[in-house]
């Protein structure tokens, strides 16, 4: 389900004394299929079967809104469990679908507060330590693919390891249901040590819900050194920047997107639609801390980028399904690299992915509605070469090179980001030994190559 769906007819469904599926419309079917059940089979959608059984048990309707887990999202439901001599009758209405993350119940503020303050990106686990968000901004920074991730068990991302005394934290926090600090582990396929901390959350109902998050890198990098008064931004700027703005930022955006989903109970849609004008804001400023730190960075002296081997082909296809919530929402189609294609090439993972995810991202927010991201990768010479095109207006010969300067736009009047993503995506191409070129021309959209050296 790619977008809210209001108005919609109910979808019913039976589930019998064993907590099985027996009898769903379609829709059902297929959010219970995407959640790992089957008809037949016991209701995968833990929401849906707590609230069933909570009927049974009580020997009463119970109607209640949840939100349930839809592959990178989340959609609300509103669930009418009506208990009977044959199992719990199930009407679903609302199907409205919403971001992944949602804040602390406001018991929990307090100490959610404390838990996230500092924190270098968020996370959130089901009951089942299964991942259902991670900051967006997390994977490109860290080396992971945050939508891939999502729905996976938390140790697909972390290996966990021990305290002083040999326990595992989170695991007397999962057995007691209590919050947890100081879990030491590593991210996965890469030496990033982090610190987990977390607080547990409870549904509607009271009944554990899984943790709300917070990770704090153990191995900083150094702390740069300043800039000289002709570069521009003061040295420690950004950094201070990000760290003022970042908590509370997020904070801002996590109660706008609670506001705007009214999970406290029903609010004039004037209001609503206001809250997700602020949440909206919020992540253009969060997007515009990111870049500034990123300036900072790429232009000190000393900046350089790793030369790993990578598979240019599997970076694509990472960058792009990040990517696949917000085409979704806009009616994009990315085509992507097939499964099995391969392309070796020399460079650092965390900053292709950095410069693909800001192609690919620009393609689908100038593409039309019902429009395509086009994605190829193949070698040029002792170049590997990933093309991005979209069918948007174009770009016109006299603007090709403006784009690539800091803070330049074509239209600044139109949505898009702060003008410094193309600037520090080819700054990082040219500094991984290749480049970032643009082919143009107006109404006939855009096409941009990234290379990066062909490791044979």
């Amino acid at each position: 389900m790619n977008a809210p769906e209001l108005g919609m007819a109910a979808v019913r469904g039976r589930i019998d004394p064993h907590g099985r599926l027996v009898e769903a419309e379609q829709r059902l079917i297929d959010l219970n299929q995407r959640a790992g059940g089957r008809l037949g089979e016991p209701i995968a959608i833990p929401q849906i079967a707590t609230l069933a059984r909570l009927a049974a048990r009580l020997g009463i309707l119970i109607s209640r809104g949840v939100v349930a887990g839809d592959g990178d999202g989340d959609v609300d439901l509103w669930v009418k469990a009506d208990p009977d001599a044959h199992g719990v009758r199930l009407e679903i209405s609302g199907w409205r679908l919403r971001a992944a993350w949602r804040p602390a119940g406001t018991d929990h503020d307090r100490d959610g507060d404390f838990v996230r303050s500092g924190a270098d990106w968020l996370w959130e686990s089901d009951a089942a330590l299964r991942l259902t968000f991670l900051s967006p901004t997390a994977g490109s920074r860290f080396g992971f693919d945050a939508a891939e991730m999502l729905g996976q068990p938390l140790t697909r991302l972390f290996v966990l390891g021990e305290d002083m005394e040999g326990a595992f934290p989170i695991l007397g926090g999962l057995a007691m249901r209590q919050r947890f600090d100081d879990q030491r582990a590593t991210i996965r396929g890469t030496n990033h040590k982090v610190r987990l901390a977390a607080i547990p959350r409870t549904d509607r109902i009271g009944i554990f819900a899984g943790f709300i998050g917070a990770a704090h890198m153990i191995e900083s990098p150094p702390e740069p050194a300043p800039f000289p008064p002709e570069e521009g931004l003061p040295g420690a700027f950004a950094v201070r920047l990000d760290a003022a703005l970042r908590t509370p930022l997020g904070r801002i955006i996590a109660n706008a997107d609670s506001i705007n989903a009214q999970s406290e109970g029903p609010l004039r849609q004037d209001y609503a639609d206001y809250a997700a004008d602020i949440a909206s804001a919020g992540r253009h400023l969060m997007g515009l801390v990111d870049d500034l730190v990123d300036l900072q960075a790429i232009e000190r002296p000393d900046f350089a980028v790793l030369a790993e081997a990578l598979d240019l082909a599997d970076v694509t296809r990472r960058a792009a399904g990040l990517l696949s919530v917000r085409a979704g929402e806009a009616n994009v189609r990315i085509d992507k690299p097939a499964p099995d294609e391969e392309l070796p090439a020399s460079g650092e993972f965390r900053r292709a992915l950095q410069v693909l995810v800001n192609l690919i991202g620009n393609a689908v927010r100038y593409s039309p509605e019902g429009g395509m991201v086009w994605i190829r990768t193949e070698r040029e010479g002792d170049l590997a070469a990933v093309i991005v095109a979209d069918q948007g207006k174009g770009i016109a010969q006299e603007d090709q090179a403006r784009i690539f300067e800091k803070f330049e736009r074509v239209d600044p009047r139109e949505p898009g980001g702060s003008g410094l993503g193309l600037y520090i995506a080819r700054r990082l191409a040219r500094a991984m030994g290749g480049d970032i070129t643009v082919d143009s021309a107006p109404g006939q959209g855009a096409r941009f190559v990234f290379t990066l050296p062909y490791r044979g």
